[in-house]
Order: structure tokens, then C-alpha cells, then sequence
């Protein structure tokens, strides 16, 4: 059966953007309902300023108790959790925390650069090199992230050729994989396979991975279009949570719910309970002060009407 895998990105890349105050207990919960439902990759938070990203303030704390959470957990050992790190004080506090996995990020325009970690490209590029010594050191993989693939909110859309340089540049630092991202959910399907059919040419397809925000409808569309480029890993958020906060305009991620039951309807495997993510969306929305934007949350799974 052919099948994909879902990179759950509800408790970092969803909730960091979010006005509301979501504890830790609330969190924790979240984490076991996700896991419950199959969730076997999943960001838990990020090693960021709490300065800059207050709803990451409380990542070393969540970290601990996700990983015991998975130690009493028949299931714990298949479950991948992570967390991202921006630099090498980053990277010490993952590695002080005992997760095996961190996440690298970032942009494919200097604007952006500037704006989300406060350096240009090549100066956050020279941070990793000491990332990725204590990674290998300590032996934890690494991932990469790539922003603003295909349109910046300060730059306009971008040229093909800068992102494949720089995802070669991110490839060559020794990330087992590297998730192309439309930051402010601009992108069409004809750029989601203009861009995937130059970075194939350079970069083994099984090390891409697809991170798609749904700012203007066209997540599921760009999901599916990146699929049948051969792209097999998509980053998701639980009920269509997130947005960038230093992205003017930029909405949620494509939410998991709405890409599981696309991938179940065409009988790709995802390895998830569709009806557990429901679930887990009707428990979360009351936290939260907007309606979620996922649809398949909203309206269930109801038996369609026969026409």
C-alpha cells in the first residue's frame, strides 16, 4: 500500500503564533491525544528566545514531561518527538533535555532572515556548523527547515535558483531531510512543481519534505501536487493552527485532519485515526479564541448523501 508520513507541527509551529494561553498541562494532554491517534513524528516546542516567542517559554518543561509520557507508553519508542533550535545555546538546552531529535530552520530571502532570527542567511548558516558538531557529538538527527520556498512577505515571490542553492547549502550541513516551506501560504500548484522538479535534480527526493500554510486555500492543492512529484513527507498542524509571527498576513498550516482524509480517500496510507484527530479537535477548539480552520474537524465524518 503506498503511504506517506505526517510530521505533526501542532505544538511548535501552531501554537507559537496563538493569543491564546494554552498551559502546559493543556499541552501535555494534547501531545497524548496526537500519539493516541497515531502521531509518530511531532514537534513538541522550540529552544527560542521566550523574549521573542513567549508561547515557547515553556518548551525545557514540556520536553521532560512529553519524554516520560513516552517512557510509560507501550508505544513510546516508535514515537519521534523533537523540538527546533535556532543556535548552539539552542542546541545545549535540547541536548540537556534528552530529545534525539532537533529541527534547524532558515530563509531563502534576506528580508525574512532578518525579521525571523535576526541575521542574514549566511550568518545563521555559520551557526549551524556548531549545531551540527554537538549534534553528531551527542548523536541526535537533525532536520531542516527552509522558509519563505516560494513567496516573501517582504521580497515578493522568489527566484527558483536562490532556494535550490541554499537547500544544497542545507543538505550539505548533513540534515537527514529538509521541509520546503510556503511560509505566508502563497503558493500555486505550478510553483509547487516548478520548484520540486529543479531541487530533485540535486537533492535525493526521500531527504524533501512539504510544510504548507493554507493562507489562501491552496494547502491541500499543494500538498497533493507535491505528492505526485514524489514527495512522501508533509509537515501538518492538528485543526489548522499557526501562522508566522513575523509574517504579516500568514494563517495556519494545512491542517492534519483535512490532509488525512484527502490521503485515506485516495487509499494512501498516513498511519493515523482519522476519527481520533476529529476528536482531539473538538477537545482543543474551546481552548482557543477563533474557530479552527479545518474542515474535516468542523464537520466530522457524517455518511455523505447517496445522489
Amino acid at each position: 500500500m503506498k503511504s506517506v508520513r505526517i510530521v505533526e507541527v501542532g505544538l511548535r509551529d501552531g501554537l507559537q503564533n496563538e493569543s491564546s494561553n494554552v498551559s502546559v498541562e493543556q499541552r501535555i494532554e494534547l501531545f497524548k491525544k496526537l500519539v493516541d491517534a497515531g502521531i509518530k513524528n511531532i514537534e513538541v516546542g522550540a529552544f527560542v528566545s521566550a523574549m521573542w516567542v513567549p508561547q515557547m517559554a515553556q518548551t525545557k518543561e514540556i520536553t521532560s514531561l512529553a519524554l516520560k509520557e513516552l517512557s510509560k507508553s507501550k508505544n513510546g519508542k516508535t514515537v519521534q518527538p523533537s523540538v527546533l533550535v535556532p543556535n548552539e545555546e539552542g542546541m545545549r538546552q535540547a541536548i540537556d533535555s534528552g530529545i534525539k531529535e532537533v529541527a534547524i530552520f532558515a530563509a531563502c530571502t534576506e528580508s525574512f532572515s532578518r525579521k525571523n532570527i535576526n541575521c542574514s542567511i549566511d550568518e545563521s548558516f555559520d551557526r549551524f556548523k556548531s549545531v551540527m558538531a554537538l549534534a553528531k557529538k551527542n548523536k541526535i538527527k537533525v532536520r531542516g527547515y527552509l522558509s519563505t520556498c516560494f513567496v516573501c512577505p517582504f521580497e515578493g515571490v522568489v527566484d527558483p535558483k536562490k532556494v535550490v542553492a541554499i537547500a544544497q547549502r542545507m543538505n550539505a550541513l548533513g540534515v537527514y531531510e529538509i521541509s520546503i516551506g510556503d511560509t505566508i501560504g502563497a503558493a500555486t500548484v505550478s510553483q509547487i512543481r516548478t520548484l520540486f522538479t529543479q531541487l530533485k535534480k540535486v537533492i535525493p527526493v526521500k531527504k524533501l519534505a512539504g510544510h504548507f500554510h493554507d493562507t489562501r486555500g491552496q494547502a491541500l492543492a499543494n500538498t497533493l501536487a507535491a505528492y505526485e512529484m514524489g514527495i512522501k513527507t508533509f509537515d501538518s498542524s492538528i485543526g489548522g493552527l499557526g501562522g508566522c509571527p513575523y509574517a504579516p498576513g500568514a494563517s495556519g498550516n494545512v491542517a492534519t485532519e483535512d490532509v488525512v482524509y484527502m490521503f485515506d480517500g485516495m487509499k494512501v496510507s498516513t498511519g493515523l485515526n482519522l476519527r481520533k484527530l476529529i476528536e482531539v479537535h473538538q477537545w482543543l477548539q474551546p481552548m482557543m479564541n477563533h474557530p479552527l480552520s479545518s474542515k474535516v474537524g468542523r464537520v466530522g465524518l457524517s455518511n455523505p448523501i447517496k445522489c
